[in-house]
């Protein structure tokens, strides 16, 4: 790697580790898988850093989401604690609106996770979560939609919150 396209991918990580670890967060639900799947998309992405054109945002969130449904069909049978909670402090007023969030996006399938993340957190518009994962904007609407269902199901205590 050269010496000037080495300077701007340390750049990029100093100014985008932390958002980057917030993302990954929510879409594993521990601190300690976040801050794994942040790396090795990090890793991933140095060796294509050169022939990135333009913002590498979008190229790197794709990578990261990619990296994350990978991980998750490799593990999905892996036993996770469920009763441990992150060392990480809550930012919102309600550390138990945190929680039930948490555990709600936990018990959705990494797409509908990754498209409510995305869509809700990320604020991200159909055609861009989309193209963050490489698949049809009607994709999104479905997978939202069933992803929110599936909340009303398994989560209703987050209704009362919204309204």
């Amino acid at each position: 790697m050269r010496q000037e396209t080495r300077e701007t991918f340390q750049e990029y990580v100093r100014t985008r580790s932390d958002a980057l670890g917030r993302v990954a967060y929510l879409l594993t639900g521990d601190i300690h898988q976040a801050e794994d799947l942040v790396q090795q998309t990090l890793i991933n992405v140095a060796s294509r850093w050169e022939k990135l054109r333009g913002d590498p945002e979008p190229y790197v969130r794709r990578a990261l989401y990619h990296q994350h449904i990978s991980w998750w069909r490799r593990h999905r049978r892996e036993a996770v604690p469920v009763a441990d909670l992150p060392d990480v402090a809550a930012r919102e007023s309600d550390p138990s609106l945190t929680v039930a969030v948490r555990d709600a996006l936990a018990r959705l399938a990494p797409g509908q996770r990754a498209v409510l993340v995305l869509r809700y957190f990320e604020d991200l518009t159909e055609a861009e979560a989309a193209a963050a994962l490489g698949v049809s904007v009607g994709t999104v609407k479905s997978q939202t939609r069933d992803a929110l269902a599936r909340l009303r199901t398994l989560a209703p205590d987050l209704l009362e919150v919204s309204r």
